[in-house]
Formats: C-alpha cells, sequence, structure tokens
C-alpha cells in the first residue's frame, strides 16, 4: 500500500522548485477561494493542505495587517518551504502548522473562514476533514474548497496522460479513493459539505485558464515532477522511452502555448458552505 504522506514527501523538492509558477498558474483559483469564503481584511482564516504556501501568502494581502492566515499541511517539507517563502516575500502575518486536515490543533470556533486548495480529493477522509474545518470556524464563517473537474475537460491533465497511457496501461481508478479526479462529478462534494452539517452549501464550475510565461519544455519538467504517480510510471521506464514521451507531450501540447506561452483552457469546481449560527 503507497504512503500518501512519503509521497508528498519525496514531491516537496519539485513544488518548492516550481512554486513561482504554481502560484501564477492556480491564482484564479485562489481569487476563487477569497470570493466564496467571503474573506475580507482583518479576519482570520484557515488555509489547510497548503503545501508550499498558496494560497495562504495571497490570502494574507487580502487580510491585511489587522487579519492573518494559519497554513497547515501534513507534510512537513511543505511546511517548511511556505515558510521560507513567507519570509522571503518580507510576509507576516502568516503563521504555519504542520498538522493533518481530520485533526486539526485548533480550539472550535478559531478562524473566519477556512479553505482548501486542490487538497480534500486527496484526504483519508474528506467528511472527517470538513467537520474539522467547521468545528474551528466561527458560527456564520464559511468554508470553501476548490477541486479538479473530469480529466477529460482539463487538457493540463490528459495531455500528459493520454500519452503515458500509451506506454504504461492505466490502473483503474476507484473514485472513491484519493484522487484528482475523486470530486469531479459534480454535486459530490458539495454534498459532502452538506453531511458536514454546513448549511447554504453551494458548488459551481469555474472555468478559467491555466496560463503561465513557461515553454511546453518547461511544462513537461514541471509536470513530470511533481505528480509521485507519474514519477513512479515513468520510473518503470527506459530513458529512451522517457524521451519519446517528453518529446510526444510536447509536441500535444503545442496548440496550448500561444507564443510559447503556457495557456491551457481548464475548468474545476468550487464548493463552499456556511456553519450554522
Amino acid at each position: 500500500m503507497s504512503d500518501p504522506i512519503k509521497e508528498w514527501r519525496e514531491s516537496a523538492q519539485y513544488w518548492a522548485q516550481h512554486n513561482a509558477t504554481i502560484r501564477t498558474m492556480f491564482a484564479p483559483l485562489t481569487d476563487a477561494l477569497i470570493e466564496h469564503a467571503e474573506i475580507r481584511e482583518g479576519q482570520s482564516v484557515l488555509d489547510v493542505a497548503g503545501g508550499p504556501g498558496e494560497p495562504s501568502l495571497t490570502i494574507a494581502g487580502t487580510v491585511g495587517p489587522t487579519g492573518f492566515v494559519t497554513c497547515t499541511d501534513a507534510v512537513a517539507e511543505m511546511v517548511e518551504t511556505a515558510r521560507a517563502e513567507a519570509e522571503s516575500r518580507g510576509i507576516k502575518n502568516v503563521r504555519f502548522q504542520q498538522c493533518s486536515a481530520d485533526d486539526l490543533p485548533f480550539p472550535d470556533n478559531s478562524f473566519d473562514a477556512a479553505v482548501c486548495r486542490l487538497g480534500v480529493m486527496l484526504f483519508p477522509d474528506p467528511l472527517a476533514a470538513v467537520r474539522q474545518m467547521l468545528r474551528v470556524t466561527k458560527p456564520g464563517g464559511r468554508v470553501a474548497f476548490v477541486v479538479w473537474h473530469k480529466s477529460e475537460l482539463n487538457p493540463f491533465c490528459y495531455a500528459v496522460t493520454n500519452v503515458v497511457d500509451q506506454y504504461i496501461k492505466p490502473q483503474p481508478e476507484d473514485l472513491d479513493a484519493p484522487g484528482a479526479f475523486r470530486f469531479a462529478e459534480p454535486g459530490k462534494l458539495a454534498n459532502v459539505i452538506t453531511q458536514a452539517d454546513a448549511v447554504d452549501v453551494k458548488e459551481e464550475v469555474l472555468e478559467f485558464e491555466i496560463a503561465a510565461p513557461i515553454s511546453p519544455g518547461e511544462f513537461w519538467a514541471m509536470r513530470s515532477r511533481m505528480s509521485d504517480t507519474l514519477r513512479t510510471r515513468l520510473n518503470q521506464l527506459s530513458e529512451a522511452e522517457q524521451s519519446r514521451i517528453a518529446s510526444e507531450v510536447e509536441q500535444s501540447v503545442q496548440q496550448f502555448f500561444p507564443q510559447n506561452q503556457m495557456k491551457f483552457p481548464a475548468k474545476m469546481i468550487v464548493a463552499s458552505g456556511k456553519k450554522p449560527v
């Protein structure tokens, strides 16, 4: 059985290496979370599974010097990367805590809002995690999540897997197990938030562009290292096969790189709920 924490520990160095690009790519997701969680100046906000620092560090600018953000992650290496990024950018109103999403070490009613960007679909027990986030949120505060919509709607994903699948047969996917597309079906995440006893539950599809000033080659260098699943699959192949895959992926994504700059059309799902008053 795989160890998700060990896998993310190994991935942390690559997320740190591409931190600036990832921040740019997923900035629209951070904006959506700020809107759906109704985050504003002066608030205290919890970011669960904040990885190498986003959306925490962007939200820190929204809440301003009178507010603060708590960035958590289960992986120590991610937390340290986030801490270093905050220091390098001179961001003072963020604190950092290593902890799992389903065992948050904070008192009840500690935060005005709580968010999770591209994390809840990977939790061993999403319902327990959502309940924990609601527990530490103040009555009337909102929790908000963003997850991938279906793979076939996101060329950022399928442009790679369609090539790799020709070389290594994919394993059957259990859509109820931790994975990128666990909540890709509309309504599924909203149902979990409702089960956690949130009210005023909302869910919508967010359409945007995953854009950043990188080339197809740089895209492949990033994608082939960030995902433990993809790294594991590629490591089963010879160097020659890996080289062919790189060339084929770079060719297949050319249409999404006008002027040699990445611009993938994307669809994600944003879901939120409110803690009862």
